[in-house]
């Protein structure tokens, strides 16, 4: 995929781009991302994203966040509740898994569930950048 010979040491983005690839393809559940704000007054110039998804039916019990290796997890787990007599059955007691890939400098602030909507607050900071001169040396001689 990134086999050119001028990228090189990215093949550790390589193989974030073929996990993300095999997450949950799906559809549930569905998600929304966006902007939020960027203030340069507050959190340091930071960009505000929000991950919003649909999770209606699930407990925060049932819900489970993590950070792996630059990869934003997100698994659901209901149960069925065997006590429950159904006469017609059209809402299914089902689990999920969403990965998303974050890139560095971007950090988890929050996660809340209200509504069956479960957000989940990012903010990226803007890289300082970094530019340096190097000096070429004298003549050496190769053998």
């Amino acid at each position: 995929m990134l086999s050119s010979p001028l990228l090189l040491g990215f093949e550790e983005i390589e193989r974030l781009i073929d996990r993300a690839g095999k997450g949950s393809n799906d559809g549930y559940p569905p998600y929304n991302i966006e902007r939020i704000a960027r203030d340069a007054d507050k959190d340091g110039g930071a960009e505000l994203l929000r991950i919003t998804l649909a999770v209606a039916g699930f407990t925060r019990d049932q819900l489970d966040i993590t950070l792996e290796d630059n990869q934003l997890v997100i698994r659901g787990k209901q149960q069925d509740d065997k006590t429950r007599e159904y006469l017609y059955r059209g809402i299914a007691a089902r689990q999920f898994s969403r990965t998303f890939v974050l890139a560095d400098g971007i950090e988890v602030k929050t996660a809340d569930l209200n509504n069956g909507l479960l957000s989940i607050d990012l903010h990226r900071l803007e890289p300082e950048r970094l530019v340096r001169r190097i000096e070429i040396g004298g003549t050496k001689n190769r053998s």
